[in-house]
């Protein structure tokens, strides 16, 4: 689900890198005084906890992804969380959902006691293969968890018509997603209940954490506010047990203003995956490199921009990347069915196999709106480079086998 592990991703790089994967203080100079100025309001009337900046985000949020309801919440992990309790799915339910993804995807299901049950993803998008779905549909499936991985949606239609046919509901993990569409749809509206993270380098990053929950069933948008302040219904009367997952004022006044340029931010990603398109083209690395594709009826927005590396020379090429100064990471490099912690459920290596293939080919390149043409020259050129020395430093190993 949420996408960058903070103890290993920086959100801005040093000066001397030429072209960071992420940097996030152009994107702040370029509306610095909207925000200080969000900000400075909100401290003035010293309301940090939900209120009216709060309930204004959701709305906001609400109609920008064409939901009736949205709900604030401290991270995309407790959006899961809580939609998942609100739909009253627990122990013994299984959910099926992607080994391809962020951590969080599958330890929300295990967090209510649930089951994750893992569909191979397709190899051409990344993203949950529906024909893998229905193989894995028991009596106890109660949901599927789709995620739109990189910032395109999953195939929705197949998947909610599963979802019908089965009678399970769709939670979206839309983490990585925000402002994506399938067949003019946004992501958010597709299933019963959407999940987004404000992770600070998501396409809509706040300054911290924060999260957001949509859908338009108003019976369960009414239990998520609730789940979200303990279970109280109000004057401390707790219906239920719940959490303490509230969004911060501070930061749906942050997110406010930056919801205003989302759009245009998503045409810089855009404007980027053609530079990117264009220049490798140019300098014939198509049989190397596997750029991302955009299927049909998708709005891609790019939150990261992840390239397939010929078989066997994508450690190389990072490592010469890093040495040229240019940021580039793996999302993912261990599926999720492999991770020790869910060992207990008894996946085995090998029986994922395009999730594990990806593990091992996939690499991430920079992507954020604010960079200029210049620097994915230098990126496509210090990866033609990477290239050319990863293939001599296989060969080399190559020719030292076979003697």
């Amino acid at each position: 689900m949420n996408s960058q592990a903070p103890s290993t991703i920086p959100f801005h790089q040093p000066a001397d890198n030429p072209v960071p994967l992420i940097d996030l203080k152009p994107q702040y100079q370029s509306i610095k005084q909207e925000v200080d100025e969000a900000v400075q309001r909100v401290f003035e009337s010293q309301g940090f906890v939900l209120g009216e900046d709060v309930s204004n985000l959701e709305q906001e949020i609400a109609h920008y992804c064409d939901s009736r309801y949205a709900i604030g919440c401290a991270s995309g992990t407790d959006a899961l969380i809580l939609a998942l309790k609100a739909l009253d799915i627990g122990p013994g339910d299984e959910v099926i959902t992607t080994p391809f993804s962020f951590f969080a995807t599958a330890s929300c299901i295990e967090r209510v006691g649930a089951i994750p049950v893992f569909a191979d993803v397709k190899p051409e998008c990344f993203n949950i293969d529906p024909d893998a779905i229905a193989a894995a549909i028991t009596p106890r499936t109660r949901a599927i968890l789709p995620v739109h991985l990189y910032g395109q949606c999953a195939e929705m239609d197949t998947i909610c018509r599963l979802a019908v046919k089965h009678d399970l509901v769709v939670i979206e993990d839309a983490a990585q997603a925000i402002g994506a569409e399938f067949q003019g749809r946004r992501a958010g509206v597709l299933g019963t209940v959407g999940c987004f993270s404000f992770f600070p380098t998501k396409n809509l990053g706040g300054a911290g954490d924060g999260g957001m929950i949509t859908t338009d069933d108003a019976q369960l948008a009414e239990r998520m506010r609730r789940l979200r302040v303990h279970g109280d219904a109000g004057r401390y009367e707790h219906l239920e047990v719940g959490m303490n997952s509230r969004l911060d004022a501070l930061q749906a006044a942050v997110l406010s203003v930056k919801l205003r340029h989302l759009d245009s931010w998503t045409q810089g990603r855009q404007r980027n995956a053609g530079w990117y398109e264009e220049l490798c083209e140019n300098e014939n690395l198509e049989d190397a490199i596997q750029l991302p594709q955009t299927l049909p009826a998708r709005r891609h927005v790019y939150n990261q921009f992840c390239v397939r590396v010929q078989e066997g020379l994508r450690d190389a090429v990072l490592n010469s990347l890093r040495e040229q100064k240019i940021g580039c990471a793996v999302y993912y490099p261990k599926p999720l069915h492999l991770q020790p912690c869910f060992a207990h459920h008894g996946y085995k290596k090998g029986q994922f196999p395009v999730s594990e293939k990806l593990s091992e080919d996939i690499m991430a390149l920079p992507i954020f709106a604010e960079l200029e043409r210049s620097q994915i020259e230098q990126v496509v050129s210090g990866l033609s480079r990477a290239v050319r020395s990863a293939r001599e430093q296989n060969a080399w190993k190559t020719g030292r086998k076979a003697a």
